[in-house]
Parts: C-alpha cells; structure tokens; sequence
C-alpha cells in the first residue's frame, strides 16, 4: 500500500524556518518524481516544488525559488522541504504527492501557518 505521511508543520514567525517532512511507504521515493503541494483558504492548489527520480534534478515554483529545498533520503524514504525566509503568504496545507501506477497519492497534509 502507497502510505504518504506529513509532519513537520506548525506556527512559525515571518523570516523564520521549517522542514516538512513526508514519510512514505510502499514505495521508494528514490524511483518516482516526488512533489510538494499547497492549498490556502481562496487560493488555487499550488504546486511548490518538485523532485525526479532519475537525477534527483529539483523544480520550484516562483513563489518558494530561492528559499526553498525539496531532498529526499533514500534510507529513510522520506523527501523534505526546507523553508526559509517564511512568508505569511506561504501559510497553507501543504502536502506531499506521488504519480504511481497511473495513480496519484496524496498525503493527509500538515499545516504551515506564518504570524507574528
């Protein structure tokens, strides 16, 4: 069974940091494209950045670029986002996603909120 995991989320002060973390399970995430999503309240989903599984080659959306990480460990079969910088437009849900089998998964998401 694909099983995707968020963690890592919280309330976090403008400039400040945090790493999102998405456990998976069912599958190596060193073999398939790994994203990163956000939805908030009024906003279209965004996609924030992305992973592949070949080189490792690493995409950002404008909105992130520049402060932003997506990695993986292939051990521990988890892919991050770092976040630097935090901006109170990045508070959202933020969820981590894999196309497999002609199938996409989805996690239960964890919420990134950014006030002072």
């Amino acid at each position: 069974q694909v099983q995707l995991v968020e963690s890592g989320g919280g309330l976090v002060q403008p400039g400040g940091s945090l790493r999102l973390s998405c456990a998976a399970s069912g599958f190596t995430v060193r073999d398939y494209t790994m994203r990163w999503h956000r939805q908030a309240p009024g906003k279209e989903r965004e996609l924030v950045a992305t992973i592949t599984s070949i080189f490792g080659s690493t995409y950002y959306a404008d909105s992130v670029k520049g402060r932003s990480t997506i990695s993986r460990d292939n051990v521990k079969n988890t892919v991050y986002l770092q976040m630097n910088s935090l901006k109170p437009d990045d508070t959202a849900v933020y969820y981590c996603t894999v196309f497999r089998g002609g199938t996409n998964y989805w996690g239960q998401g964890t919420q990134v909120t950014v006030s002072s």
